[in-house]
């Protein structure tokens, strides 16, 4: 019933104005809340994935917590400011796969060689550069929106999801009180953690199990929720920790090739880490390979994108904008390259900048065809390739000029295709709630500056609290950059291992199962402990699934879920920061 009086305006039943006309999109409200969650998951998620080794996609996080402030708090009722603040977010929080699978390379180096020569580079050209990189990524994928999501109309699965939270208004405010009660839960249980100095529960020991099939269980809820968070492509993650410690190792131990009282972490570092890189770069490679059909059919929508590029002017960012923002950014890898080490010449910084900027546009399209298919992008993989190619192009100046230089231009890199993989997915929810391209454009842009100070920061700051690479901190995909490094110029590296692993990493990547090669390679990669606690996470997914139904899952299982990761994290750089300041924090230093 419509309530209005002679000379007022017309109210709902609740007694609140009804609205005419269109609903408020780009606002400075939506900006401010997108940049504030932004913040918090860049945080969050950038904590997590250098934990574990690869990234969350944070667009239906934000939608929730979205919901939670705008609607829940500020009494706003539009979807697509909603959506605006979403898009905000999850470009802030681009920079936290982009650079944590890059920069944590020199770190580790530095903590092999001990002198901490890597750890020179310039940092504020090294975030103004990933700031650049992040606006190349949204530059060349927008020629692409029309193409991919209105002719292809690909299904972007992710994209669906965040549609979805924002078309059921009730069910994203409720989404919202579970994930922050998640976070309370696991901000205790993190803070508790850290306050006892119990991290983990030997349950072996008390059952009997052999030291070398480690059975020592990692205490931490953001590992379960991440666990929860991937679902069934949990399985094959887990797997490959599961071979490794209680089939590979009896096995080992039984025939003799290894001593039965060995230590787990001592079989894993002599072991299994090495094979598990070779797999993340056998996986990465073959995934390059097979996502060459993929290549032709980008080239095919930028041409079909070119032609229709008139009867789309209304609703893109004006191209000219688009040039200058490609421009600039080739100039900043440029710059980059030349003022990054001494040693740089003219020629080889113009081939590197030259070649990042191609790398950004196939990259880039490729991850996005990628996720619009099968919602999985294989990010970490391309910045393997694209920093191994810029190091063959700075070779002839000394190792560490030459990796400083890499490392830098292929940072920009990564979060340019970072950043466009997540424009794309964004760009199908805004298409599937009526959000017009253009604000939702610009809206990334807006948020692309944020994300890479955040990013830095947060890596110094951990890494001042435990090295990079360690126990605390794994960085698995620094540490298997940095390894790939070492191989290249003629260390001491297990080249046999990695072969190894990279030739099933190939396999297994080969099978026709997205990623698998890279899953299971971290499975070999990371810590056991770590991999036991993920499977609580993963077994509470698929038994949600089965007993309650997938529809209870996604209501209420993955907003929790996100919750424990985000609690977990925030404390856990809360108290990396706390031991910085009162003096014990165990880092490398700058």
């Amino acid at each position: 019933m419509v309530k209005a009086g002679p000379m007022s305006k017309p109210v709902d039943p609740q007694g609140r104005p009804i609205r005419f006309g269109p609903y408020p999109e780009l606002t400075i409200t939506g900006l401010l809340v997108g940049y504030f969650l932004g913040a918090i998951l860049a945080l969050s998620l950038g904590f997590a994935a250098l934990k574990l080794g690869f990234s969350i996609e944070g667009s239906e996080l934000a939608a929730i917590l979205g919901f939670g402030i705008l609607r829940g708090v500020l009494g706003r009722r539009s979807i697509v400011e909603n959506n605006i603040n979403q898009s905000l977010a999850s470009a802030v929080n681009a920079a936290s796969s982009g650079m944590m699978f890059s920069l944590p390379a020199l770190f580790v180096l530095s903590n092999r060689t001990g002198d901490g020569s890597y750890l020179e580079f310039n940092i504020p050209l090294t975030v103004l550069g990933c700031i650049t990189g992040a606006i190349m990524g949204i530059a060349f994928i927008i020629p692409l929106r029309k193409q991919m999501i209105d002719f292809e109309r690909l299904p972007f699965p992710g994209g669906i999801a965040v549609a979805t939270i924002l078309k059921s208004p009730g069910a994203g405010i409720r989404k919202a009180q579970l994930l922050i009660g998640g976070i309370v839960v696991s901000a205790i249980a993190a803070t508790t953690t850290e306050l006892t100095g119990v991290s983990n529960f030997d349950l072996g020991s008390l059952i009997g199990m052999p030291s070398y099939m480690n059975g020592i269980w990692y205490l931490s809820l953001l590992t379960v929720g991440v666990g929860y968070l991937s679902g069934k492509g949990g399985i094959y993650f887990v797997i490959g920790g599961y071979i490794c410690f209680w089939i590979l190792a009896p096995i080992l131990v039984g025939t003799g090739h290894v001593q039965p009282d060995v230590e787990a972490d001592s079989l894993r570092t002599g072991l299994f880490r090495p094979v598990g890189i070779g797999m993340l770069i056998g996986g990465a490679l073959t995934g390059v390979a097979l996502a060459f059909p993929l290549v032709v059919s980008a080239i095919r929508s930028m041409q079909d994108a070119a032609k229709s590029k008139t009867e789309a002017s209304k609703d893109e960012l004006p191209i000219r904008l688009l040039y200058l923002a490609v421009g600039g950014a080739f100039i900043m890898l440029l710059t980059m390259a030349e003022f990054s080490v001494g040693e740089m010449t003219l020629l080889r910084g113009l081939a590197m900048a030259v070649l990042g900027t191609l790398w950004i546009w196939m990259a880039g399209v490729v991850l996005s065809e990628c996720i619009g298919r099968t919602n999985w992008s294989p990010l970490s993989g391309m910045t393997l390739i694209g920093v191994t190619i810029l190091i063959f192009i700075a070779s002839g100046m000394s190792n560490t000029a030459t990796v400083i230089a890499s490392v830098m231009v292929g940072a920009a890199m990564c979060v340019a295709m970072s950043q466009a993989t997540d424009l794309m997915l964004d760009l199908k929810s805004g298409y599937l709630v009526g959000a017009i391209p253009r604000k939702q454009q610009l809206a990334q842009l807006c948020g692309t500056w944020l994300g890479p100070i955040l990013v830095m920061a947060l890596i110094f700051v951990l890494h001042q609290d435990e090295p990079l690479g360690g126990e605390k901190y794994p960085a698995p995909q620094g540490v298997a950059l940095a390894s790939i490094i070492e191989g290249i110029q003629g260390g001491d590296a297990p080249k046999l291992k990695y072969l190894a692993g990279a030739g099933m990493g190939a396999v297994l990547s080969a099978s026709g199962v997205g990623g698998l090669g890279i899953l299971v390679g971290l499975g070999f990669y990371l810590p056991f402990n770590i991999v036991l606690t993920y499977t609580i996470g993963t077994l509470l997914r698929l038994g949600s699934d089965w007993r309650m139904g997938k529809r209870w899952s996604e209501d209420v299982g993955i907003p929790v879920a996100a919750g424990l990761i985000v609690g977990d994290a925030l404390i856990g750089v809360g108290f990396a920061v706390f031991n910085i300041i009162s003096g014990g924090g165990g880092g490398g230093g700058h």
